[in-house]
């Protein structure tokens, strides 16, 4: 029973207290999860107090699909990462780590809402948090290839799918013909080659940078519905410039109101599941995709695409200043001369398409492999659309040579 295995993890991992608990004494509840891992909270019932340095409650997480191609790879360097936050202090406190997850730290907490994603004070500390995390030296692959190699595995997959025809998925049948015609190979290798002619800056990213998966620490919670700077009409007039991971952790919270100035430390950068070194344009994008895409609808599709929360030129220049800003005041900075607004808004306006055609792809392989209640073929539909009219944009906007097209 899972109960049962829980208990055994904290008892042998943890030890103090734990030892003397029996599994049904055991406070433990399913959490939320996200789109690929479970978590159940684990605690110590009340009236038994700690014996030493080992923590009274825990999150324990438990790895999806484990059996995938690469995961293993992918779930050790995920590790490692969440090994070096811990230590760092940059992230939740790592307990122990088996081959099916890990036992991390329960941080009271709430991941945040797509809407505060636009609030300008949040923003601010957003970019905060990506400048640190570009500035960690992680002992892992520094070329930028997870991106490339990640696309190229996943279209072999869809590619392989849609030949033999999604044989025990015969329901399917809409969706392969639309994944026929995009021609997903050709369109890679025109992509790849325009984004590498861009030029961005590599650095460590986490690449799926979007509200579930940043945690505001409670007492320090905004209010939606009291506050109207979260309307980009009134950006402009409530700019605060900064002096400084869906559904993972639950928590409880009063009246959502700011009552004091927040920092930085007030917010916790979760799941690094897909980072990587990569391009810094990707994360810049990715994070500003995420503004139109609420995971919160409990009914199908299970997300809102919402055109009009896309960032505007202004919103995302003081994203862009506020992180320059940032990387300034820590030490292992070392300035270059692509460190720009300009330049970053470049990167931001090319690499928007890799963000959809990246998630695009993992929508089709998700939506043939995952049990989780979220339409992966509406989204990955919505994704592509907002591709190939991004893309119409550019080539609109500023027209690629021929022998790109």
């Amino acid at each position: 029973e899972l109960r049962e295995y829980a208990h055994r993890l904290c008892r042998d991992y943890l030890h103090g207290a734990w030892l003397s608990i029996h599994s049904q004494e055991m406070i433990f509840k399913k959490v939320s999860g996200g789109l690929s891992n479970l978590l159940y909270y684990c605690s110590l019932p009340d009236g038994i107090q700690t014996v030493g340095t080992e923590p009274r409650r825990l999150l324990l997480r438990l790895y999806g699909n484990v059996n995938s191609e690469r995961a293993i790879e992918n779930l050790i360097t995920e590790s490692v990462i969440f090994a070096l936050l811990s230590e760092t202090q940059r992230g939740p406190r790592l307990y122990g780590v088996f081959s099916g997850g890990r036992l991390e730290e329960y941080i009271q907490a709430r991941p945040l809402r797509t809407s505060e994603l636009t609030e300008p004070t949040m923003s601010a500390l957003i970019a905060d948090k990506m400048a640190q995390i570009h500035l960690m030296d992680v002992p892992i692959n520094k070329q930028p290839k997870w991106l490339w190699q990640t696309m190229q595995r996943w279209i072999k997959q869809i590619e392989h799918l849609t030949a033999c025809g999604f044989a025990s998925h015969p329901s399917k049948e809409e969706m392969i013909n639309s994944v026929k015609q995009l021609d997903l190979s050709t369109e890679f290798i025109w992509l790849k080659e325009y984004l590498t002619s861009i030029r961005s800056v590599v650095v460590f990213c986490h690449n799926d940078l979007q509200e579930g998966n940043i945690l505001l620490r409670d007492l320090t919670i905004l209010d939606d519905e009291n506050s109207n700077i979260n309307n980009n009409n009134n950006f402009e007039q409530n700019i605060v410039v900064s002096k400084s991971n869906a559904d993972n952790y639950a928590t409880t919270t009063g009246n959502n109101v700011l009552s004091k100035p927040m920092t930085s430390e007030q917010l916790v950068v979760i799941d690094f599941e897909y980072c990587s070194y990569n391009y810094r344009g990707f994360d810049f994008a990715n994070h500003f995709c995420e503004w139109m895409y609420d995971y919160s609808n409990q009914d199908a599709p299970y997300f809102w695409h919402i055109e009009a929360n896309k960032p505007t030129k202004l919103q995302m220049e003081h994203f862009i200043q506020n992180y320059l800003s940032s990387l300034a005041k820590y030490p292992e900075y070392k300035r270059r001369e692509e460190d720009t607004v300009e330049g970053i808004l470049r990167e931001v306006m090319a690499f928007t398409l890799a963000s959809h055609f990246f998630w695009g792809l993992w929508s089709v392989i998700n939506a043939t492999a995952s049990e989780i209640t979220f339409d992966y073929w509406s989204y990955g539909e919505s994704r592509f659309k907002a591709y190939y009219r991004h893309k119409r944009e550019i080539m609109n906007s500023c027209p690629i040579p021929k022998e790109m097209h």
